[in-house]
């Protein structure tokens, strides 16, 4: 693969708010050290993200020593919200998956519920260790997942997105591209790749930390999100329906699933191991 490397690092503390660019971070069995380990339910226990909310894209989270957020969003007050204590657990559906997880603080509830002109809760993973098992058609035993729509972590390159921008100006909405690397939201972006090499991965190494490389990335309307105004388009979906069709599933990206502990820097060499 020549001199693949790591060009940015991305976590996402509340799930579906903006992402949050890093140097370095440390990687977690289940996922980026703060990534995702916060979502929002509605009043009937779902999961809320950029499909039913596009306006999510403009809500931030920083993260804060101990797993603390600060949450900040246009016109809003910024607000610091702490770790919960489990003092017990409320159960939600994220995609069908039935996971419990612990209520933040009603301020919390409360700036949430009126930065989207509707009800919802903050909850916070206490314990990802247990909470929510890989999908066992792609997962090995004991392996689990923080709210991330379905693996610990999501690949993508900067050579496919240039080949897909490119695919993009030929089309129908040629007027929509480039788009940015944010629309799909990944964890770790490589350089230095070809266009779609990561459809060919088993296993690779990010630095020294190992990661294999369960299954491609089937894409939903989060994509044709712009992440800086909450508006919707046509692409890229209307060009992944035309190019890049796997079965029922219009892929862009791979996702991951760490085969060891470690931390993983911007620079680092990638490594394709099978």
């Amino acid at each position: 693969m020549g001199n693949a490397e790591l060009h940015s690092i991305h976590v996402h503390p509340v799930k579906a708010f903006r992402a949050l660019s890093l140097r370095e971070a440390v990687v977690e069995p289940w996922g980026l050290a703060g990534d995702r380990r916060w979502v929002l339910i509605d009043d009937g226990g779902k999961v809320v993200t950029q499909r039913q909310q596009p306006r999510l894209a403009l809500a931030a989270a920083e993260l804060l020593p101990g797993g603390g957020i600060r949450l900040s969003a246009p016109g809003r007050e910024p607000l610091t919200v702490l770790v919960p204590r489990p003092t017990g657990t409320t159960p939600l559906d994220l995609f069908g998956d039935k996971v419990e997880a612990v209520l933040a603080d009603a301020g919390a509830h409360a700036w949430c519920s009126d930065f989207l002109g509707t009800e919802v809760r903050l909850l916070h993973m206490d314990d990802p260790a247990t909470r929510r098992p890989v999908d066992p058609d792609y997962a090995r035993p004991g392996e689990t997942v923080s709210f991330a729509d379905g693996y610990p972590l999501l690949v993508t390159t900067l050579a496919s997105l240039d080949a897909l921008n490119s695919l993009i100006a030929r089309g129908d909405h040629a007027d929509e591209g480039p788009l940015p690397m944010n629309r799909f939201r990944p964890n770790v972006v490589v350089a230095g790749t070809t266009a779609w090499a990561e459809d060919g991965w088993r296993r690779i190494a990010i630095g020294e930390v190992g990661f294999r490389v369960p299954k491609m990335c089937g894409r939903c309307v989060v994509t044709t999100t712009d992440q800086g105004t909450a508006r919707r388009g046509k692409e890229p979906l209307r060009t992944l329906g035309r190019h890049r069709r796997f079965g029922s599933q219009l892929v862009f990206g791979q996702n991951l699933v760490p085969e060891s502990p470690g931390t993983v820097r911007i620079g680092d060499p990638v490594t394709v191991l099978e």
